[in-house]
C-alpha cells in the first residue's frame, strides 16, 4: 500500500560535483522519518499535467538517525525535466511533495556473507546509507566492497567520506575506478577502467565462489553486464540484488 503524499522543505543544498547536488529535505509533519537504508522516496514535481510524467524516484543517500531530515544526491541530466526543475527552480526554503519510504533494496536481516556494493554515478547513494548504518549500529558483518565506477576523479561522490569510513571500518573496502583517467605508475592503488574487472578479480582469488551478496545500483547497461558476469563466476541469480535508473 502506497504511503500518502506529504510536504517536505528543502533546508540545505550543496554542490557535490560539477553536475551533482546534495539536497537535504525536512519532513516537518514527522518527528522522525523511519526507513531502511537502501529505500527511496518519490517526488511529485510540477513539470507536467499527468502524474505519471511528474514523478521521479531517488534513493535516500542518508541513513536512519532518528531525525525527520533525509538527504538526496541528484545528477543534472541533459534534457531531464525533473532534474532541470530541481536544479533551476528549487532553493533553500522550497517545498517538495513526496512519499515514501519505498523499495526492498535493503540489507539482509543477518549479514553472513560478504557484501559487494557495485555502483556508478549517484548509484552510490543507497550504499553510502547502508555502510554508515552498519558502522553506526555496530551490525555484525563480513567484508564490504564498495566498487564505484566514475569517469573522472572529480566524479567520485563522497570520496573523502568513504575514505574515512574505510579507515574507521577495516572490513570496509572502498574501491573507486575511473574509466577516463590514465593509469599512474606512481600510484599502483589507483584503479582505472570499469567496475567489472574489480569484482571479477576479487571473486577469482578462490577456487570456489566465496559466499556473497551482490548489490547493483546505477545505469541499466552496467547492471545488465554485471548480472551476466557475476553468474558466469558461479553465483546464483538469487545472490544478485539490483536498483537501476536511466
Amino acid at each position: 500500500m502506497l504511503q500518502p503524499w506529504q510536504t517536505g522543505k528543502v533546508i540545505r543544498i550543496e554542490q557535490e560535483a560539477a553536475q551533482t547536488r546534495r539536497f537535504w529535505i525536512q519532513l516537518s509533519s514527522l518527528l522522525s522519518f523511519d526507513f531502511e537504508p537502501g529505500q527511496f522516496v518519490t517526488l511529485d514535481l510540477p513539470i507536467h499535467e499527468k502524474l505519471n510524467k511528474r514523478i521521479r524516484s531517488y534513493s535516500i543517500a542518508s541513513w536512519p538517525d532518528g531525525t525527520n531530515v533525509i538527504e538526496l544526491v541528484i545528477v543534472l541530466l541533459e534534457g531531464g525535466a525533473g532534474t532541470n526543475y530541481l536544479f533551476n527552480e528549487v532553493s533553500v526554503g522550497s517545498e517538495l511533495t513526496l512519499r515514501g519510504p519505498q523499495g526492498i533494496f535493503t540489507l539482509p536481516e543477518v549479514i553472513e556473507k560478504d557484501l559487494f556494493f557495485i555502483c556508478t554515478g549517484t548509484g552510490i547513494a543507497p550504499f553510502r546509507a547502508m555502510s554508515n548504518h552498519i558502522l553506526n549500529c555496530n551490525i555484525a558483518h563480513r567484508n564490504i566492497y564498495l566498487i564505484f565506477g566514475c569517469r573522472h576523479f572529480e566524479d567520485a561522490l563522497y570520496r573523502k567520506e568513504m575514505t574515512e569510513l574505510a579507515r574507521q571500518l577495516p572490513s570496509f573496502h572502498y574501491i573507486p575506478t575511473f574509466s577516463r583517467e590514465t593509469p599512474d605508475a606512481n600510484n599502483p592503488q589507483l584503479r582505472t577502467g570499469y567496475v567489472h574487472a574489480i569484482y571479477e578479480e576479487l571473486c577469482s582469488r578462490q577456487e570456489t565462489p566465496r559466499p556473497a551478496h551482490f548489490f547493483l545500483c546505477g545505469w541499466k547497461n552496467m547492471i545488465d553486464e554485471a548480472k551476466q558476469r557475476i553468474q558466469a563466476l558461479g553465483y546464483d541469480r538469487k545472490s544478485i540484488h539490483q536498483e537501476l535508473y536511466g
